[in-house]
């Protein structure tokens, strides 16, 4: 397996940066997610028009410039390292990988809008009784003349109150299916209860209530998601595992530089040997993280058991990473560690959060399990 970047990933991992580093400014984004909108509509506009990544792993034919699983982990990466709340993970890797699978005219249109930036697309698929298994679903689809019927209820929909169209699982007779929802048209039927996560996101628990449907809003064949969906929550721990991996790194780099300034006993809390260690692990976790989170993306077009596992070794990586990185940094910047004013504070909420999207680290731990003795 080739480990290097192309000199055209390195040129888009390098232009984010400097984009996110001169224009994304944290208190900003925070008050826009407390005070505000939830998230700055203006960045995701710069995001597909000056830069591009919003389709970067989309075909050229819906407006997108072709790459693949290690752009995406590019991007991430850089996303989490500027704690970006915008919802790219939801909308340009999970929802964009279900559509493109789907096909037809309605979800190749909507690709074309995701690419500009002007739509932005949510998975419902968690329910009360399915936990981190979206195969369980109970929310259902009834034929209706010509369209179909929504019922249901769905749990913690990341970006729900963002986002312009939901993709909707649902049972129908013939087994799991995937619908397009057009939010603003779904009027007094579909009902969002939005709150803010504790890493500072929106999401919503949505009631659909008879929600009507044109037959064109079913997506792929019915009765037929569930291997496009399996795929699509692989691609989104893979992805929030190089957010993750952006988070560390900047979680350290913000720890080693606070110990080089907070003095203690006449001198840098940096020089005391056995902080010196602690910095060192957190560094091992790391770097431990990135190489199972570069396993897993190079593996994401492998084999649906390969696959499988590659991403639930990251996933339980990243999980045990996060924690012992975060939990030591708020240690090491004392009590200000947990504060609003401090970025350490937002960061380990992010990294927390992530340890339980898209499978836990528990589940994930359980799969490959299963998947290695079985």
């Amino acid at each position: 397996m080739d480990f290097t970047l192309s000199d055209e990933q390195k040129m888009l991992r390098d232009g984010l940066t400097k984009f996110l580093s001169t224009r994304y400014d944290l208190a900003k984004s925070r008050a826009a997610v407390k005070t505000g909108a939830g998230w700055q509509p203006e960045t995701w506009r710069a995001f597909a028009e000056d830069l591009g990544i919003l389709g970067a792993a989309l075909p050229e034919d819906v407006g997108g410039i072709g790459g693949g699983p290690v752009e995406v982990m590019v991007i991430a990466e850089a996303l989490g390292h500027a704690l970006v709340v915008e919802p790219y993970v939801d909308t340009s890797v999970v929802a964009a990988g279900l559509l493109r699978r789907a096909g037809g005219p309605r979800a190749t249109e909507l690709l074309e809008r995701i690419a500009a930036g002007r739509a932005v697309v949510a998975l419902a698929a968690s329910e009360a009784e399915s936990g981190d298994d979206w195969s369980r679903v109970t929310t259902t689809a009834t034929a209706d003349g010509t369209g179909w019927l929504l019922h249901g209820t769905k749990l913690v929909v990341v970006s729900a109150p963002l986002a312009t169209h939901l993709l909707v699982t649902a049972r129908t007779q013939a087994g799991t299916s995937l619908f397009l929802v057009e939010v603003e048209a779904a009027g007094s039927a579909l009902v969002q209860h939005a709150y803010r996560t504790v890493d500072d996101r929106w999401a919503a628990d949505v009631e659909l209530s008879g929600v009507r449907l044109d037959s064109d809003a079913l997506l792929g064949d019915d009765g037929a998601a569930w291997p496009s969906l399996s795929r699509a929550r692989d691609e989104g721990a893979a992805a929030v595992c190089a957010e993750a991996v952006g988070c560390m790194r900047k979680v350290l780099a913000d720890t080693v530089e606070y110990s080089k300034q907070r003095h203690q006993f006449g001198q840098p809390i940096g020089g005391f040997q056995v902080l010196q260690h602690r910095m060192v692990d957190m560094h091992m976790e790391v770097e431990q993280a990135a190489a199972a989170v570069l396993l897993a993306v190079l593996n994401l077009e492998a084999d649906e058991a390969e696959r499988a596992k590659a991403v639930s070794a990251a996933k339980v990586t990243i999980g045990r990473a996060a924690r012992f990185v975060g939990q030591n940094a708020v240690q090491l910047h004392g009590g200000m560690g947990m504060t609003e004013e401090l970025a350490i504070g937002h960061y380990f909420k992010r990294l927390t959060a992530v340890q339980y999207e898209f499978g836990s680290t528990d589940s994930h731990l359980a799969r490959y399990a299963e998947l290695t003795t079985g």
